[in-house]
């Protein structure tokens, strides 16, 4: 048995996503382990829990689960700001990952707008 989600690309960009940031967040200082670090994982992690739950929901449902996933990739990209200003990331991952975002909003958008 599998859910409808799991089949859906921008659900498993997200999950690389946040495998992605858990490996990187993993090497950062435990002095940022419960501000930044905590923060930025709760925020990708956002993005794929909220495509699940949404899926299991009406259409008018789904769609604003949609909106908070879609918001979680703008929050990363604020945190990943953050960090880039506080040396945790250097410009080159952190414009790797502002690539990933941009995409993956733009597939969340794409979602919601087929849920019309």
């Amino acid at each position: 048995m599998s859910f409808n989600f799991e089949s859906l690309s921008v659900y498993q960009k997200a999950i690389s996503l946040t495998e992605e940031i858990y490996k990187l967040t993993k090497s950062w200082p435990k002095e940022h382990l419960y501000d930044i670090s905590s923060q930025l994982r709760r925020a990708v992690l956002s993005i794929p829990l909220n495509i699940a739950e949404g899926s299991s929901r009406t259409k008018k449902d789904n769609r604003r689960f949609l909106d908070i996933a879609r918001g979680s990739c703008f929050e990363v990209v604020a945190i990943t700001d953050v960090a880039l200003k506080l040396n945790l990331l250097d410009k080159l991952i952190r414009n790797k990952l502002y690539s990933q975002l941009t995409e993956l909003s733009k597939m969340i958008s794409g979602l919601k707008s087929s849920l019309k």
